[in-house]
């Protein structure tokens, strides 16, 4: 008899219109690899709580905002709670799957993050800034981001939205981890051109930066992606840890190193499902 193989649920939207890359090639070329060890079936993230219970995990890839689906994720998470369905990344994860309140709290904490406040009473606490970043603490690729001057915040931070100094950045850099385990580093050499990415050897001080928010993060499996940029002091600032559905852009990397994470994203599936099971 051959072995009896873990049946999953990807969900990904392969519509979804990104800007400047195509999330449906990513999951394409990826869940061609990931039936070499697996049976597997796509579904959109509207229909992933009606198909779940005849898998052995739900698997979130590139789904697209929330924001776009905000009642069918709310089902979704909720019944997969109830029945702890198996769901990679777990629900668990600190950073963008819970919202953004995590920058507030890891500014607060003083960790090496974009000041960030929500509230008049605190806006005191930015640097000094030309301009300023107001974003939606719910938001997604740049849904609603505003950029405003000093005196127009106190009538916008209101408590639902993030606000932070807008930074002239020499670049952004991109962390990506399977578990625990760093893969790769891309980064974006024209800040303009933040999706024409570039392989990026990262010194010990930036891995140790990224693995920082990592550990932080607390989950045991799935994949991560540290987004921050390079401030003009020199430091790496935290810009986002993004712990739902991160892109890979699997397209900028070479073959040993995409080969790596394919192998990386297997054997972290068995020991999710053999952990969980």
């Amino acid at each position: 008899m051959p072995p009896v193989r873990s049946r999953l649920l990807y969900v990904t939207d392969l519509a979804y219109p990104a800007r400047g890359r195509r999330y449906c090639d990513e999951d394409i070329r990826l869940t061609s690899r990931l039936r070499e060890d697996f049976d597997l079936a796509l579904c959109n993230p509207r229909d992933a709580a009606a198909l779940m219970d005849a898998f052995d995990a739900v698997v979130v890839r590139n789904s697209g905002p929330v924001l776009e689906y905000q009642a069918a994720y709310d089902d979704f998470r909720a019944r997969a709670l109830d029945r702890k369905t198996r769901v990679y990344n777990p629900l668990t994860g600190r950073a963008d799957m819970a919202g953004k309140q995590y920058l507030l709290d890891l500014s607060a904490a003083g960790r090496p993050v974009i000041p960030t406040v929500d509230r008049p009473e605190d806006l005191h606490r930015l640097p000094a800034a030309d301009r300023y970043v107001v974003k939606p603490k719910l938001g997604a690729d740049s849904i609603g981001l505003l950029t405003v001057p000093a005196g127009e915040l106190p009538g916008l931070a209101d408590g639902s939205v993030l606000v932070q100094p807008r930074v002239e950045f020499a670049y952004e850099v991109s962390f990506y981890f399977v578990d625990h385990d760093f893969q790769y580093a891309l980064y974006a050499p024209d800040p303009e051109r933040r999706w024409e990415l570039r392989p990026y050897e990262p010194s010990r001080e930036d891995l140790e930066f990224a693995e920082g928010f990592v550990e932080w993060n607390t989950l045991a499996h799935g994949i991560q992606r540290v987004d921050a940029c390079r401030a003009p002091s020199g430091e790496l600032l935290l810009v986002e840890l993004e712990d739902l559905n991160p892109y890979l852009s699997l397209d900028a990397v070479d073959d040993t190193r995409r080969e790596a994470f394919v192998a990386a994203m297997k054997s972290s599936l068995h020991r999710f499902l053999a952990a969980t099971g």
